[in-house]
């Protein structure tokens, strides 16, 4: 990435409609110095606070004070290192703040972190709060879930299918502060495209929205616009948790300067060459020789000379399937990308899929605002929903669900001032 290269973002953290405070958190950080940019680009981190009442809001406000302060303070050209510390650096200061006092006791928080820099895209992250690209058509997580679905899945295939995965959907293995020394996992650096698109999310929006809707609306709408439709679906489908939600779209690059190659993909696994084989069936000779001297009576010489084979054998597979792995640049090299898989990856939804989804939950809302009296501005509304129908007319479905977006803010708008008015009503 480059200096020219302007950023759009937004975040936009709610409550839910179940929770009596917001113990997400987020911050943004975009460099306004080139020479700060080219030291350490630009910084996002989302954090998802756990341990009741205020203690996990304290946890998550103190993820995103203590990371980017370290990151950007810190010395040092590696930036995987740097990254790793700033984190572990976050973690340590939780884990004091709550030693320090029983009613913190274990308190803890997600934190996924997105440094986008000069040269590539780099994350940490611990938890279950994720970190999604949307390149084209196509949407990626680049972080995997510190949850205890993901890891069983991970570890026995065939034991989650006899399990009731959604039970153990928010129970997280890795956090930030409860344990003094946690383990984080660094992902890329990844390269960075013109038009790229990042959202780092709580799972509470992660949790009501499917990757392939994530990735629509993200790519479709203005990164301020995404956060308030992402955020108002989560809520729409129960709002079970707090949600936070920040979007990222990477601008065009300057005239006259080529894009960035994408690495070329792995090479498939092809079979093996003559070389390999003969050396593979030498040592398959070299343990029937064995065998043969162990039944002959001489069990000693055939058992060093069967191991001996084994050990050959196994080290030929291994050097072989090294071979074909991709080349990562070596630690602490950061003059280039390296090509790193997503752990999900999924094609975006159709602008018509979307359009008829958002047109099915306008109805819906509408529905129940006028039973209940909100105070809508209907005139707005209206116009917002003509302009929608006529969009369809045109099957112009992507200026349509820019339609349904305004007027689904138009409806959600009335009912989150209710509900601050309850909250504030309810507060000592």
């Amino acid at each position: 990435m480059r200096w020219e290269q302007k950023l759009q973002h937004a975040t936009l953290s709610d409550i839910g409609m179940r929770r009596q405070n917001n113990e997400d958190a987020a911050v943004s950080s975009v460099c306004v110095d080139e020479l700060e940019f080219d030291r350490r680009g630009h910084f996002f981190v989302v954090a998802d606070g756990m341990g009741g009442h205020a203690v996990g809001e304290l946890a998550s406000q103190l993820a995103v004070e203590a990371v980017p302060h370290a990151w950007f303070k810190a010395p040092g050209d590696n930036l995987r290192e740097v990254l790793q510390e700033a984190i572990a650096s976050a973690n340590k200061l939780i884990h004091d703040r709550g030693s320090q006092n029983r009613d913190f006791l274990r308190m803890g928080t997600t934190c996924t972190a997105l440094a986008l820099t000069p040269r590539g895209a780099l994350i940490g992250h611990v938890g279950d709060s994720r970190c999604y690209r949307i390149r084209r058509d196509r949407i990626d997580q680049l972080t995997f879930d510190h949850s205890l679905q993901w890891e069983m899945q991970r570890q026995n295939h065939k034991l989650t299918s006899q399990l009731d995965l959604l039970e153990h959907r928010n129970i997280i293995t890795r956090s930030l502060g409860p344990e003094a020394v946690v383990e984080i996992d660094i992902e890329g650096p990844f390269l960075i495209l013109p038009g790229d698109i990042y959202v780092l999310c709580s799972d509470g929006l992660s949790g009501e929205l499917s990757d392939d809707e994530i990735g629509a609306i993200a790519s479709e709408l203005s990164p301020s616009q995404a956060c308030k439709l992402l955020v108002h679906l989560a809520n729409v489908r129960g709002g079970g948790d707090n949600c936070t939600a920040t979007v990222i779209r990477v601008g065009d690059l300057p005239a006259n300067v080529p894009p960035p190659e994408l690495p070329p993909p792995e090479e498939p696994h092809d079979g093996l060459d003559w070389t390999w084989l003969g050396l593979g069936w030498a040592a398959a000779a070299a343990f029937v020789i064995g065998v043969l001297l162990m039944i002959s009576n001489r069990p000693i010489a055939g058992g060093v000379f069967a191991t001996a084979a084994l050990i050959a054998f196994a080290f030929l597979v291994r050097a072989h399937w090294s071979r074909r792995r991709p080349r990562l640049a070596p630690e602490g090299d950061l003059s280039r990308t390296n090509y790193f898989r997503p752990y999900r990856t999924a094609v975006v939804k159709s602008m018509q899929d979307v359009y008829e989804d958002l047109s099915a939950v306008e109805q819906e809302i509408s529905r129940a605002a006028r039973e209940e009296g909100w105070s809508v501005n209907w005139s707005q509304h209206l116009a917002a929903v003509q302009a929608a129908a006529e969009a369809k007319s045109e099957r112009r479905f992507a200026r349509g669900v820019r339609d349904f977006a305004r007027a689904i803010d138009l409806l959600m708008a009335p009912l989150y001032a209710m509900r601050r008015e309850t909250q504030n009503a309810a507060a000592p």
